[in-house]
């Protein structure tokens, strides 16, 4: 027999604190969880959590689409990587992928910037 959400709910509220918790005991042992109170940014308002996505220093340059000018991409993504050219080929024929990980901010801007400059579609994340 299968009980509703709003049957669980009235019989936990019906508990006494010793029974809660040992029911919290179980429900942790049976499902491998915690209990722990999130702290930063899921416990945090809608713009708390903004913030903390602003204040992110490492970037990953992912290379979506190399568009209509795959040499000059190719050739790009070799000058930013120093990959050879077998290897910068192999990465943009396998799109998508990441051009660059773990940058700044500045230096992901300015490989975005000239990889879009050549017809590709680069996302930064």
């Amino acid at each position: 027999m299968a009980i509703n959400q709003q049957e669980l709910l009235d019989s936990i509220g019906n508990m006494t604190v010793l029974e809660l918790s040992e029911f919290v005991d179980a429900f942790k042992e049976k499902f491998n969880v915690t209990a722990a109170v999130a702290v930063g940014p899921a416990a945090a308002g809608p713009a708390e959590a903004e913030a903390e996505v602003e204040e992110q220093t490492e970037f990953d340059v992912v290379l979506d689409s190399f568009g209509a000018k795959k040499i000059q991409v190719i050739k790009v993504v070799r000058e930013v990587t120093s990959l050879g050219l077998k290897e910068a080929k192999a990465l943009v024929d396998g799109v998508p992928n990441p051009v660059k990980e773990a940058v700044s901010r500045d230096e992901a801007e300015q490989v975005k910037a000239k990889l879009e400059q050549v017809g590709a579609t680069v996302t930064v994340k």
